[in-house]
């Protein structure tokens, strides 16, 4: 996945907005006013995206590319490193569950 298919993948969903509410290169995905997904447009290495606690715990078990949320509630939140061992279709999931 690249900038661009994520960016279009999250930007079509209903309800959402994208804003740059931290710096000039993180881009912020919200549904309602609540973040969902954020990525460094500059360097596209990695999405964070919110997770329900328990499946939280069961990616980072799962996959080496799926780590605690990075500056975020670890908790809450997951790292995907783009183009490890998470497939794109898993990707794709992965940010549909963030938005729900």
């Amino acid at each position: 996945m690249n900038i661009e298919e994520y960016r279009t993948y999250c930007i079509k969903k209903k309800a959402v907005t994208e804003s740059f509410p931290f710096d000039k290169s993180t881009l912020v995905f919200k549904v309602m006013g609540k973040m969902f997904a954020l990525a460094d447009v500059d360097n596209f290495e990695s999405i964070n995206l919110k997770c329900d606690p328990e499946k939280a715990v069961e990616l980072r078990e799962q996959f080496l590319g799926v780590l605690p949320g990075y500056h975020m509630n670890k908790q809450h939140w997951n790292t995907i490193v783009v183009n490890a061992d998470v497939s794109d279709k898993m990707l794709y999931q992965l940010i549909d569950d963030s938005y729900a």
